[in-house]
């Protein structure tokens, strides 16, 4: 028997929806910022390491990542404002966007400058870029129809787990040592962000704590003398508007000699729907469940469009939600943060930015969020599985120590592998070890995480399932190896395959599942877990409302248990007034 649905409510299209509110403030400045810093940065990696001129920079690469960072931005705004009005509730938060840190230095590092070293032709390995990214756009998008499944069965510790595993390593790491270079300056910032975000306290007037945070520690860089007015003075002149045009003939010539592009890309681009896929969960964790299809389409479309106009580097959706959100961010700051940077690419102000503003003032707000996200994943998680937690942490702090490692030789004019794993061993350094564990972290983050959370409730069948997907992933180089191919880190695979043999000899005894307590039943209610919908008693059916003669009634089939958290939701058809 089809349930009755109102087609209207009077609540829901009488909510005021405003297009900005106070807390929008507060969003804007944090996301504004964490966006204006990886663009000045890719801007230096550009001309600075793969020597692009600076007329390509500030007049095709800058503008092209300006359209795909507004087109997203524009876009989750939207998509935050009819999760907003579906479910009949002001506080939404929409998600946040901007160029991937990650693929921001593999694109440079990994794509871009091999080929320049090799021809010394900058241009060449522009276009090397451009065919990555747009290959990484293509896998997104084809993730976008995976993704959903593998979120519906994978324990919320093991993505969200993941999630903290970026965020305190690559998130965090840097931006606390480039404070504790200048913490007269990034202290005080910080000391700012963590009252105005974290607790009741408001500053007098309730100026802005983004606003108030960036002034005074720019205010403390120039008065202390870390700034130079000549600086200033010279990155005006680089001042110039510029729009981009199609690129579609750079991207075919890259394109061209594909296979070697793949063994970066296919990981990378596996990383991008995980990454997109563990933001979601941690947004569903603060209040919001979006439709994680219709996110990573925006990814991927993203990276194809910004590719097709002439940027190497793709956008995608941040880590930070939570932290917006608890700043009082609604859906307001998305657009402006797109607004906003994409007419900076547009007139190529970021040089002067860049002199007007101390990097101590600007990267505490990363340290921030890198806070949130790390006690998230415990808050969020059942207790019982904090132990998974850490697992899921520890691929990408293997990946991060490595890339110290590597950085670190490579400035002293060497490597790891002139060195040998010998002479790292005997210094204390497991480098191989490290370096294996740490290949494809975001993977093999949420493979570790399911798999202890799995053993953890003596599921021992979806352990081994967890554990083979883990031999075949490694086997194919998805994970723990250096790049794509065919068995290409046997040893790992077969330790994965024991395991799974060893799991299904537990299964075999009928072990009882652990019981979840009811906080983590109250927790998976609200968030939308497993537990909940295992142990709890289903409801007993609920007589139909009565209907006021003012609102139509309409026959609709029952929502499909299936279905993605928030898919049901933003399926259903936009309420219509009657009469």
């Amino acid at each position: 028997m089809p349930r009755f649905r109102r087609t209207a409510t009077a609540e829901k299209d009488l909510m005021p929806l405003p297009l900005w509110v106070r807390g929008d403030t507060n969003a804007f400045f944090g996301l504004g910022v964490n966006v204006l810093v990886n663009v000045l940065t890719l801007t230096g990696l550009c001309i600075g390491v793969v020597k692009i001129p600076g007329d390509d920079v500030f007049h095709t690469i800058l503008p092209a990542l300006g359209i795909a960072l507004i087109i997203g931005n524009v876009y989750y705004a939207y998509l935050g404002r009819r999760l907003a009005r579906r479910e009949g509730r002001p506080d939404v938060t929409a998600m946040p966007y901007g160029p991937s840190v990650p693929h921001m230095f593999i694109v440079v590092f990994v794509i871009m400058l091999p080929v320049y070293l090799k021809t010394k032709d900058p241009l060449l390995a522009w276009k090397a870029g451009i065919a990555w990214a747009f290959i990484i756009g293509v896998i997104v998008l084809i993730g976008a129809f995976i993704g959903p499944y593998i979120r519906r069965y994978a324990p919320r510790a093991a993505l969200l787990g993941t999630l903290a595993g970026i965020s305190v390593s690559f998130i965090s790491m840097r931006p606390a040592g480039q404070m504790w270079d200048q913490l007269w300056i990034a202290l005080p910032v910080f000391l700012l962000l963590l009252v105005g975000l974290m607790t009741d306290i408001k500053l007098p007037g309730n100026i802005p704590i983004g606003l108030a945070a960036l002034l005074v520690g720019t205010a403390i860089g120039w008065a202390g003398g870390a700034m130079s007015g000549s600086a200033v003075s010279a990155a005006v002149d680089d001042i110039t508007f510029a729009l981009p045009g199609l690129h579609l003939d750079t991207l075919f010539s890259g394109l061209s000699d594909v296979a070697p592009l793949l063994a970066t890309a296919i990981p990378l681009g596996v990383y991008n729907f995980t990454e997109g896929m563990t933001n979601v969960e941690s947004a569903a964790a603060a209040g919001d469940s979006y439709n994680l299809r219709s996110i990573l389409l925006a990814d991927g479309a993203g990276a194809v469009v910004g590719a097709a106009l002439g940027s190497p580097f793709p956008p995608a959706v941040y880590v930070g939600h939570p932290g917006w959100k608890a700043a009082g961010g609604r859906t307001g700051y998305s657009f402006a943060t797109g607004a906003v940077i994409a007419l900076m690419c547009f007139v190529g102000m970021f040089g002067l930015l860049g002199a007007i503003f101390p990097v101590a003032a600007i990267v505490p707000i990363l340290l921030y969020i890198g806070l949130l996200i790390g006690a998230q994943a415990f808050q969020f998680s059942p207790k019982a599985h904090a132990a998974a937690v850490v697992a899921a942490l520890i691929p990408n702090l293997a990946s991060w120590a490595v890339s110290q490692v590597d950085n670190a030789l490579a400035a002293a004019g060497t490597s790891a592998a002139k060195v040998g794993d010998a002479g790292l061993e005997s210094s204390g350094v497991v480098y191989h070890g490290l370096m294996v564990l740490g290949q494809g972290a975001i993977l093999a983050g949420l493979i570790l995480g399911a798999f202890v959370a799995f053993v953890i409730d003596k599921r021992f069948v979806s352990a081994g399932v967890v554990a083979l997907a883990g031999a075949a992933l490694s086997f194919v180089g998805l994970i723990h190896a250096p790049q794509v191919g065919w068995n290409e880190n046997g040893g790992v695979s077969l330790g994965y395959l024991l395991a799974a043999v060893l799991c299904g000899a537990f299964a075999l005894t009928h072990p009882e599942p652990r019981v979840p307590d009811a906080e983590e039943l109250a927790l998976d209610r609200l968030h939308g877990g497993p537990a909940a919908a295992e142990v709890a008693e289903p409801a007993p059916k609920a007589e139909p409302e009565p209907v006021p003669d003012s609102v139509s009634v309409t026959a609709a089939p029952a929502e499909d248990d299936t279905a993605e958290p928030g898919e049901a939701d933003e399926a259903a058809p936009e309420p219509t007034a009657a009469g």
